[in-house]
């Protein structure tokens, strides 16, 4: 079956010599680039860790400290390695909680920039453990019939892992899964971004699980004291546990993703003193102004003044002009002009 790829994906497995990382170092990387056109890449390093191989880890793995002893330090291969991987998604055997954090780990000690944020992760392992609950040999026995040649060597298992994915797909296309709540649905189906929700079903922060996303979204610790609490609450009634955890033997990715709730809760948190001094500043305003207008309010008793009119324009009564005659309300209509009326007239100016 080929796998349903919008952009490739990187499987890869990490041997180390140990299994804490805060302390422990990659002692192989072998890294399977699928494309999505079917096509892959394999790259597979060997790593001097800078430190001895415990026997422990060594019967594991069958690496020794002569076969690393003349390796590069992953500081001088971390470069290549993320060029490598590029904007792939990831997967892996357990990568959630191991391989991924654990290469999160020596990129931050590289100074290597390699961004998380807008990827996704395939941990085989959550679908083989939630479907069946097996090892991986166990796993590959299952699903594809075959025994693990050559166990325990990075790139033997890291193809025995992609191999598995591709047989899951396969068994699980229409088979449904009932989660802790009773809730049916077909999760294992040809698609990384679903697969991705399906094998992050406790949604971890910073992949070793110290700090874990509740129901409604929020950081949550997930170990210790506070367990269950609210990162942001955590901080605000003990500051001191940011400090505590900053400065102890957490693995640095736990470091960086706390030190980004740590400036995201104090951003917020100066917000709100910010808002709160300008509400009081404005208040503070109010009621100078109000205590202002009280004292200049007059008098109940002051005496309004009297608006008196200039001369000019007080009204008065002038006399009608002369030259200017007028019919009286009591005359009756014109009488009409006739012969003794303009004799009459004649006679009044008749010169003496």
């Amino acid at each position: 079956m080929k796998l349903n790829l919008k952009r490739p994906l990187a499987f890869f497995d990490i041997e180390s010599t140990g299994t804490n990382l805060g302390v422990d170092r990659i002692v192989e990387l072998s890294v399977i680039k699928l494309h999505p056109d079917g096509s892959e890449e394999v790259k597979t390093w060997r790593v001097n860790p800078g430190m001895p191989i415990p026997l422990e880890s060594s019967l594991v793995h069958g690496i020794y400290d002569e076969h690393i002893k003349d390796e590069p330090v992953f500081k001088e291969i971390a470069a290549e390695v993320a060029e490598f991987i590029d904007i792939s998604d990831l997967a892996g055997y357990n990568s959630n909680k191991f391989d991924i954090p654990m290469l999160m780990e020596e990129f931050l000690r590289a100074n290597v920039m390699f961004d998380l944020d807008k990827r996704h992760f395939v941990d085989v392992q959550n679908i083989f453990h939630q479907m069946e609950q097996r090892t991986l040999k166990a796993a590959y026995q299952f699903y594809c019939d075959k025994q693990i040649i050559n166990a325990h060597s990075a790139e033997a298992d890291t193809r025995a892992t992609m191999e598995v994915l591709l047989a899951q797909i396969a068994k699980y296309e229409d088979v449904e899964w009932e989660d802790k709540k009773g809730n049916r649905s077909k999760p294992v189906v040809n698609d990384v971004e679903a697969l991705h929700h399906f094998t992050n079903l406790n949604k971890p922060v910073d992949f070793a699980g110290r700090m874990v996303y509740n129901e409604s979204g929020e950081e949550t610790f997930n170990f210790g004291k506070h367990k269950g609490k609210p990162v942001e609450d955590v901080l605000k009634i003990e500051p001191s546990y940011y400090s505590w955890m900053m400065q102890g033997d957490f693995p640095l990715y736990t470091k960086r993703k706390l030190e980004e709730i740590y400036t995201r809760w104090n951003a917020k948190k100066n917000a709100e003193r910010f808002a709160k001094q300008q509400q009081a500043q404005q208040q503070q305003v109010t009621q100078k102004i109000q205590e202002t207008h009280a004292e200049v309010r007059p008098a109940e008793n002051q005496v309004k003044r009297e608006f008196h009119k200039p001369d000019h324009l007080k009204t008065t009564n002038h006399p009608r002009p002369e030259n200017k005659p007028f019919k009286k309300k009591d005359e009756g209509p014109a009488l009409p002009v006739n012969d003794d009326m303009l004799k009459q007239l004649a006679d009044k100016f008749k010169k003496g």
